[in-house]
Parts: C-alpha cells; sequence; structure tokens
C-alpha cells in the first residue's frame, strides 16, 4: 500500500458542462410555455436533449476516470453547441402548445444550462483542472509551527 497521499485533479471544463446538463434536465421538469412543461411541450426534443445532457455527465465521469468511453475529444463541443442550438430554436420557434402561451422559467434555465454544457466544452479544451491533495498531519508539536489566525487572540 502506497503511504503517500495521492493528488487527484477535477477538471474543470467537464464539470461545467456536467452542471449545465443537469440543470437542462431539471428545466425540462419545469414550465416551458404556461402551465406545459418541457416534457409535455415536445415530442421529440425533449428526449434529445436528455440524451444530451447525459452525454455531458458521461464526459465529467470519462474526464474523472471513473468511466471508459469510445467518445471522440471533440464531442463534448459538439453536444453543447447542438443543446444550444434546439433550445435556442424552441425559444424563436415555439411548438403548437406555445404558440399563444408566455416563456416561462423553465426555457430560460434550459438556455442556461445548455450555455454551460457549451462552455464547459469550450474550456475542457484549455485543460484547466483543480489540483486537490489531502493534508499530511505535522508530527511536530504545535509550539514550532507558525501562528495562525486561529492562535489570535479574540478582542
Amino acid at each position: 500500500m502506497n503511504a503517500r497521499p495521492r493528488e487527484t485533479q477535477i477538471p474543470i471544463g467537464p464539470l461545467v458542462a456536467a452542471v449545465g446538463g443537469v440543470l437542462l434536465i431539471v428545466s425540462l421538469g419545469l414550465d416551458w410555455y404556461g402551465p406545459y412543461s418541457g416534457f409535455s411541450s415536445f415530442e421529440f426534443l425533449d428526449l434529445l436533449l436528455v440524451v444530451l445532457a447525459l452525454a455531458t455527465l458521461g464526459s465529467l465521469a470519462a474526464a474523472l476516470g471513473l468511466l471508459r468511453t469510445p467518445l471522440r475529444p471533440g464531442t463534448p463541443l459538439v453536444v453543447g453547441v447542438v443543446a444550444l442550438l434546439v433550445v435556442l430554436s424552441q425559444l424563436i420557434n415555439h411548438p403548437p402548445v406555445g404558440n399563444e402561451r408566455d416563456v416561462e422559467t423553465g426555457l430560460w434555465l434550459g438556455l442556461a444550462g445548455a450555455a454551460l454544457m457549451l462552455a464547459g466544452a469550450i474550456l475542457s479544451t484549455a485543460r484547466i483542472a483543480i489540483s486537490v491533495e489531502p493534508r499530511a498531519r505535522a508530527s511536530t508539536p504545535a509550539s514550532d509551527q507558525a501562528p495562525t489566525v486561529a492562535d489570535e487572540p479574540r478582542p
């Protein structure tokens, strides 16, 4: 067993895209046009958006090393563009159920989720990551260490 703690890197791009994917899935359950949710407004596009959002979650799992996928490196970018175009098309051209109805919160959250999916895909090309490593416990007495904010007296 290795006694040395291992550094973990969390990629920012796939993380942002996955947050957008979750937001997109949640938005489909909310009202998009009057009392109609995204799931009840569309015939096929709701399923397409769910599959695209799940693909971004899969790309996060692959980036973390939890899943091996046969997806090419440019796939998240294509997924983000397609999701954003689908949601924008529904904002501009309402489905038949939403012709005479106002746009509701779900559509705006879906637009934000699709935009986050695309932004995360763009960020993933830069390969930016958060590096997390566990702290090692000091074996020296506390008096040998430099004072910290916790050591300062309270007023």
